[in-house]
């Protein structure tokens, strides 16, 4: 989460002031990827004595073209040093409208840039007794640092050694202290890349890739330069006075003795704020404050004795609304009489084989595993890491609709594994408004089968995955796809039937496409509010979803039983993964908009993704059917608290929306 960028020069180094800004320049630009909501310089001036910090609520490509930092860079970039850094932001707590909460953050003498969630923050300021001052988390390690080397009188490595031991989550940093002539880089997860010639530059950010493109562009990859790795739980100590790199390992328990040569700057902290949609910052916690909570609340709907006298099929519980089914004398459905059970998978052994020739020699990254923060690609990459071992790159592709409850998840799971996460982030801004924009045009003219294109946009999910593939040198990918998961009927409501020799659930054979097409284009050419200016947006998550080519391609569950018990156990008592507060389930609890089109789906047609679920359950003998009757009245009781949360954020106007699906002629 979040990019992590900077450039240091010994002092009276010979590099160019011109060459230096246009390579932090391009170090900016590369790291947008993986923020685009706020960002921030800071530069040091050894003139001045002074650290000049420059935020704005704006994407880095933004900052970088404004007049403030052309004169910041201008008049304080020193004559005899560079030293430069920047941070180009993923929100995740703290509004970036609020300049404290943008980085970098600079508390008690510290300057620190962090990528990362640390997620037990409110336990830290409750231990330490701490003021809390900013929303955002990277304060408490800043409030450590301070009380380590101040109050117990550490050293800065050492301080830092115990502030990390006390986080749990992920943290990447980029440290810098007011009265000390120092500088530390650091990370529990392996978030951090750096190129240094051990004489007089220093230049890191947080992916391989950037590093990579940023020598290249500069010309230093054909003088020697080479990206190193900064491990998990490892640190570079560097004495800016004379350049000399100290590493250090964060679980080492045995002292590092250092020498702290005391200077005194000062930090002026200046911010450039644009107007912005505070929506991108609402937390779903934050629902049960408005004064109106009831009220709102009370304009759902829950049909559930209509919806339980629905006939179902004997075997399974699909109900007589679901598309394309039929009954046999015997009251058991289609999809039971043509169902081949999937969760018999070839055995571990054989995967183990499978990946054998990928596993790297050095320790380098070998394995990409797609991480949604879910349960199963959860449970995957714990698997792939500590059974499989293999070093696997976590990548999350996030769209503006991973909940924060699933970031805390993704973060939880990374930091105690110790496994580097890239996340490839959306215009979120963008993204929200193509959601909003086709939820409009749907309210319009409502149509079950155009659902799916509420989630459109995170489609591209596919093609990210390819691309973080090649920018990692990486070729085996480890999919935790859930046979399960399966919901024909999405595409069942654009008249397409159901396919019963597919081999993947992602499958679709041409003809089944030319259906589904041909039902969007149709209420597309009869909806005009489709045609707006997600369509780009959407066509792409087509071709991402159905052409992206697949290759060194493997999913864990064709050879691991799935047993939901047993992901659920370790999820729990290995990663303290936090589950939902309105949802008793552990799926889909990461999905911002599954709350909202299960709600349709089940208030007009009387079933949701739940009731496909626990059916699949139920055909390979995992529950009875009963079991499964009695979770799905529970599952499919609306989620208020994330069905207003998403409908707020992407700016649809809640009464509107549920009064014209409550309206909507049944199919019970």
């Amino acid at each position: 989460m979040c990019g992590i960028f900077g450039i240091i020069t010994k002092e009276n180094s010979n590099y160019k002031d011109a060459f230096l800004k246009k390579t932090l320049t391009n170090l900016a630009k590369l790291s947008e990827a993986r923020g685009k909501d706020s960002s921030g310089i800071c530069i040091r001036s050894n003139e001045n004595k002074q650290f000049r910090v420059l935020k704005s609520n704006q994407p880095i490509s933004g900052l970088l073209k404004s007049e403030e930092y052309k004169l910041l860079h201008n008049n304080y970039t020193s004559k005899n040093q560079f030293f430069s850094f920047g941070h180009s932001r993923l929100v995740t707590n703290g509004s970036q409208l609020e300049s404290n909460n943008n980085q970098p953050v600079v508390k008690d003498n510290l300057i620190a840039i962090h990528n990362g969630i640390i997620v037990n923050v409110s336990e830290i300021n409750s231990k330490y007794n701490f003021e809390r001052n900013y929303e955002i988390d990277t304060e408490v390690f800043l409030s450590l640092m301070n009380y380590f080397q101040n109050i117990k009188e550490y050293n800065s490595i050492e301080s830092l050694k115990r502030s990390f031991n006390e986080i749990f989550g992920t943290i990447s940093t980029s440290l810098f202290f007011e009265k000390y002539n120092q500088f530390i880089l650091a990370t529990n997860n392996g978030s951090l890349y750096y190129a240094t010639n051990n004489d007089d530059i220093l230049i890191y950010g947080s992916e391989r890739f950037i590093i990579n493109e940023v020598l290249e562009k500069s010309g230093l990859a054909k003088k020697g330069f080479n990206v190193q790795h900064l491990k998990s739980n490892t640190g570079i100590f560097i004495d800016l006075s004379n350049f000399n790199f100290l590493n250090f390992n964060i679980n080492d328990s045995k002292e590092v003795i250092i020498n702290e040569s005391k200077i005194n700057y000062s930090t002026i902290v200046e911010s450039i704020e644009l107007s912005g949609d505070r929506s991108t910052v609402i937390e779903i916690e934050d629902i049960k404050s408005k004064k109106d909570y009831s009220e709102k609340k009370n304009l759902l709907e829950y049909n559930i004795d209509e919806i339980n006298n629905l006939k179902r099929c004997n075997k399974c519980i699909l109900p007589e609304t679901f598309p394309f089914i039929d009954f046999d004398s015997k009251g058991v459905c289609n999809y039971c009489n043509n169902y081949v059970p999937k969760n018999q998978p070839k055995s571990i052994e054989e995967l183990k084989k499978l990946v054998a020739p990928y596993r790297s020699k050095d320790g380098s990254l070998d394995c990409l595993v797609p991480f949604s923060g879910g349960r199963d690609s959860t449970y995957v990459l714990h698997f792939v890491k500590n059974v499989l071992d293999l070093n696997p790159l976590a990548y999350t592709y996030d769209w503006g609709m991973v909940t924060d409850l699933a970031r805390r998840n993704i973060a939880r799971v990374c930091g105690k594994l110790g496994v580097e996460n890239v996340i490839v982030a959306a215009d979120i801004k963008l993204k929200r408004k193509n959601i909003k924009l086709n939820i409009e045009a749907w309210l319009k003219k409502p149509d079950l089968g155009m659902i799916p294109l509420f989630m459109a946009g995170d489609k591209q999910f596919f093609k990210y995955a390819n691309v973080v593939k090649d920018q990692a040198n990486i070729d085996l990918n480890i999919w935790g796809i859930n046979f399960l998961e399966n919901t024909d009927f999405k595409v069942g409501f654009c008249g397409v039937p159901p396919d019963w020799d597919k081999e993947m659930i992602y499958s679709m054979s041409t003809k089944r496409k030319l259906k589904l097409f041909s039902h969007v284009g149709k209420n597309i050419i009869t909806n005009p509010a489709y045609i707006n200016s997600s369509l780009m947006d959407t066509f792409d998550s087509f071709l991402s979803r159905y052409l992206n080519p697949r290759k060194d391609y493997y999913h864990f569950f064709d050879f691991y039983r799935w047993d939901e018990k047993e992901i659920e156990q370790i999820l729990l008592d290995d990663y303290n993964w936090e589950v939902s507060k309105d949802l008793k389930s552990t799926w889909r609890i990461g999905d911002g908009t599954a709350s909202f089109y299960n709600y349709i789906y089940y208030t007009v047609a009387g079933f949701s993704e739940f009731d496909t679920f626990r059916s699949n359950q139920i055909r390979e003998g995992m529950i009875t059917r009963e079991e499964a009757l009695e979770l799905v009245n529970d599952e499919n009781k609306p989620r208020y608290d994330s069905l207003r949360w998403y409908l707020e954020i992407v700016g649809v106007d809640y009464d509107k929306a549920i009064n014209i699906i409550n309206e909507l002629p049944k199919l019970y």
